[in-house]
């Protein structure tokens, strides 16, 4: 009489994916903890079609020369800041990953875009957390209304797939929520998310269609699921920003069709999400030079410059260790900048908490913004501020030399453009932005003393001893 054999089963790891025989407290790949998920293991179908030959795979294979070159079409959103982000609009056949807090406006966003592409072509909607009445009340308040835009209410992954037809664009929403017959975990696992991605990558590659697909995150503002998730994918973007907050960010971390450094700004209104061109508003304070501690520097974001204000606070700590708190700055550089102005410029920070903003909830990670931060820091630190219409840019070195930067041009001309009068720069970009010195006044320094000196912080800075 057959014996039944009992379900086999595996661990896997919820961030990296790991499999292990049996449970692990932490991950022997990622080295995270408690991370280690059981799953059911389904016996492998036998293969249908014969693989083939080795001689001819080897056929396939074609040199460079050979290898014709596709011209990728991009296909315009209807919201500028997110065709920006993409890297110019939407390209056909993709994947795009978008994920974000519960809330931020994933589904608003991609719900104004398939209305949109929906009156050019066929646009399926696919629903898998909410009904589709649901879907239908969110497009009745952003006044959106297509015969195009296909709402469909279904989880599992086959009969989305039989439900596609002629569709050209189809949203997921989300990946967390559907699942595959050929697995028996349940939805949202590692082995359901992964081979639900696979299966929809290779969907869009052959069908040539344009997926969105909604992804959520975990309470460290990670997509959840294995890192896999995010290989497959042609592009991923994070949606950012406090839900009480009116301005978002749409930051893309993966692009194989442009620049992973844009950034775009966007507003949540009554009618749905608009795109913000004109930043000031939202990196630039109207007080600023009334206080000390603030300093303004153009940073470079993809294909755009944006002027963003930096705000310094200095407290005397009641701690045994100050504390050092950046937001929008790494720690790290912060306490290299900190050390540089007490080594070489004699200001003590050792007794005092520092805290750092920068304005907007913008990430500023690239080294041109060292001289602002220690213009901010010195500012903070003689109670003097700084004008309102001055900005800096510069990397600064351990041996608090300044040094060039790249698109110092471009960051010049950004202050010009927005009524700064004068740009305190690296010495060495002085050559190539001499053409501007008639329409804004240009002070090159080649250490931080001088950018001190500049703004008149030296003669009230205290100093060490």
């Amino acid at each position: 009489m057959p014996v039944n054999k009992p379900p086999q089963s595996q661990f896997v790891c919820s961030q990296c994916g790991y499999t292990a025989p049996k449970w692990l407290g932490k991950c022997p790949d990622c080295g995270q903890f408690n991370t280690m998920q059981e799953e059911l293991i389904k016996p492998a179908e036998a293969a249908k079609t014969a693989r083939p030959a080795l001689s001819n795979m080897a056929s396939r294979a074609l040199p460079l020369s050979k290898v014709g070159f596709e011209r990728t079409e991009r296909v315009p959103s209807g919201i500028g800041e997110f065709d920006t982000v993409l890297g110019g609009g939407i390209v056909r056949g993709s994947l795009v990953l978008l994920g974000g807090d519960p809330g931020i406006g994933k589904s608003t966003l991609l719900t104004q875009v398939s209305a949109h592409l929906a009156k050019t072509r066929k646009v399926l909607y696919v629903s898998a957390e909410e009904s589709c009445s649901q879907v239908k009340m969110r497009c009745n308040r952003l006044g959106l209304d297509s015969e195009n835009l296909y709402l469909l209410n279904e989880t599992c992954l086959e009969d989305i797939e039989a439900s596609l037809g002629d569709a050209e664009v189809v949203v997921i929403d989300s990946v967390q929520a559907i699942y595959t017959e050929a697995l028996s975990s349940a939805s949202g696992s590692v082995g359901q998310v992964r081979e639900c991605a696979a299966r929809l990558m290779r969907i869009a590659k052959s069908k040539n269609v344009t997926f969105f697909i909604i992804g959520h995150v975990t309470k460290e503002g990670a997509l959840a699921g294995p890192k896999v998730l995010e290989h497959i994918m042609d592009t991923v973007l994070y949606f950012e920003g406090r839900q009480e907050d009116n301005f978002k960010l749409l930051r893309a971390v993966k692009n194989r069709f442009g620049s992973v450094q844009e950034v775009g700004v966007f507003e949540m209104t009554e009618t749905g999400v608009k795109s913000v061109s004109d930043y000031s508003e939202i990196f630039l304070s109207e007080t600023r030079g009334n206080a000390a501690g603030s300093a303004v520097t153009p940073s470079e974001s993809g294909n755009r410059c944006m002027n963003v204000e930096l705000q310094t606070l200095i407290t005397k700590t009641v701690f045994g260790m100050p504390r050092r708190l950046p937001i929008g700055i790494d720690y790290n550089k912060l306490v290299v900048l900190i050390a540089v102005l007490e080594k070489r410029c004699g200001i003590p920070f050792f007794v005092s908490d520092v805290y750092i903003n920068a304005m907007g909830g913008i990430r500023l990670l690239e080294p041109s913004v060292d001289l602002a931060v220690c213009a901010a820091l010195a500012s903070a630190a003689s109670d003097v501020p700084i004008d309102k219409y001055t900005a800096l840019f510069g990397e600064v070195g351990l041996t608090g030399e300044v040094r060039p930067v790249t698109y110092a041009e471009k960051r010049v001309n950004e202050c010009i453009k927005t009524g700064f009068k004068r740009v305190i720069l690296p010495a060495k970009n002085m050559k190539t932005c001499e053409k501007y010195k008639d329409k804004i006044e240009l002070v090159p320094v080649s250490y931080v003393n001088q950018m001190i000196k500049a703004l008149e912080l030296r003669s009230k800075l205290p100093q060490n001893g």
